[in-house]
């Protein structure tokens, strides 16, 4: 798979995530409705971006990036514990 299919799969798995996230904080704040359009967009943003880049470091297939951009932080986390760990072994 080439890097630009993974970062656009990585890019719309953190979109739905970032969407997934917005609603579940609206569902919980109902009172609370009204919306910062700025924060929005910045969010939706940045998880598109980090899910951007996760999908490209998954580059096995279309399905694992779009994975990796939806799981985002806790993705690339993951694989830095991993690399971190593997280059202390003896």
């Amino acid at each position: 798979m080439d890097f630009s299919n993974a970062f656009l799969a990585g890019i719309l798995g953190g979109l739905i995530r970032g969407v997934v996230g917005i609603v579940k904080y609206f569902e919980k704040n109902q009172k609370n409705s009204k919306i910062n359009w700025w924060y929005l967009f910045f969010s939706l943003f940045t998880a598109g971006l980090v899910g951007g880049f996760a999908g490209v470091f998954a580059n096995h297939s279309w399905e694992f990036a779009f994975l990796a951009g939806y799981a985002g932080t806790d993705f690339l986390e993951g694989l830095y514990k991993i690399r971190l760990q593997q280059k202390f072994e003896i």
